[in-house]
């Protein structure tokens, strides 16, 4: 009998911690559940951040699998497409004249960050299908589609008025989920890169946004959000440019 080969415990960290980041969707749902709405929204900001470390980890151990690549997936999807529907619906519509509606906007996001990773799996394995492009994702990534999706519920916890538009938080919700499907260029800070000369400034945003995240957790993600729809028309006029081939100035006219 042919024994199986043996894995080194390198090759299995980061599935490990693709399991915690779904164990930390898991507990979101929980906590959302009890009521503990803030508790909630800090599990799924772990998640996020687990769901980057894992493939940091992955590439720096070598260890890359066909099996942590389908778990990775599975997991986006419940920690970046059910669990921010289920807190969106239990936080705002649930028990409702609205939850219909707001079970209607909650639905439409889990199908399209479905469809979104479904795309991811098919440029994985096909050069056809692509989710990025000059260092731009196409579409809105998964974490992302989280966050921004639940921004209504960043702005109930900071105390804002929003249930006079259940109407509209759900057409905000939609929208969203139509960004992730969509083939418009979003940017991407791993690929982003800035000047020597600059680092010292870097290093002192980070730390001022770590630290706003800290004592002002909701307003900071508002902005931030903010900022990130708001850098679309600039990401797709980028991405416009380079995509319209240059007129020659100099180009033969019969006049």
């Amino acid at each position: 009998m042919t024994e199986s080969p043996r894995l080194k415990l390198r090759h299995i960290v980061p599935s490990v911690v693709t399991v915690f980041a779904i164990c930390a969707g898991m507990t979101s749902i929980r906590m959302s559940l009890d009521g503990r709405i803030e508790a909630a929204l800090y599990f799924i900001l772990i998640a996020v951040f687990l769901d980057a470390a894992d493939g940091k980890l992955a590439r720096f151990l070598d260890s890359a699998s066909p099996f942590g690549a389908e778990l990775d997936t599975l997991a986006d999807f419940f920690n970046f497409g059910i669990v921010p529907g289920i807190l969106l619906y239990n936080t705002l519509y649930i028990g409702t004249v609205h939850a219909n509606l707001g079970f209607l906007a909650c639905l439409v996001l889990a199908v399209c960050c479905a469809l979104r990773l479904a795309r991811f799996n098919l440029s994985v394995k096909s050069a056809e299908v692509t989710l990025k492009k000059d260092n731009h994702f196409v579409g809105v990534p998964a974490p992302a589609l989280a966050c921004l999706a639940l921004m209504p519920v960043f702005i109930h916890l900071y105390g804002w008025p929003d249930s006079e538009f259940p109407f509209m938080r759900a057409a905000y919700i939609i929208g969203v989920g139509f960004l992730a499907i969509s083939t418009i260029p979003t940017i991407s800070i791993k690929h982003a890169s800035i000047k020597r000369s600059h680092l010292s400034f870097a290093l002192v945003g980070v730390v001022a946004l770590v630290v706003c995240l800290m004592v002002y957790p909701w307003p900071t993600l508002i902005v931030a959000n903010c900022l990130y729809l708001a850098s679309l028309p600039y990401s797709y006029l980028t991405q416009e440019k380079k995509c319209t081939p240059a007129q020659d100035d100099h180009a033969y006219s019969p006049d």
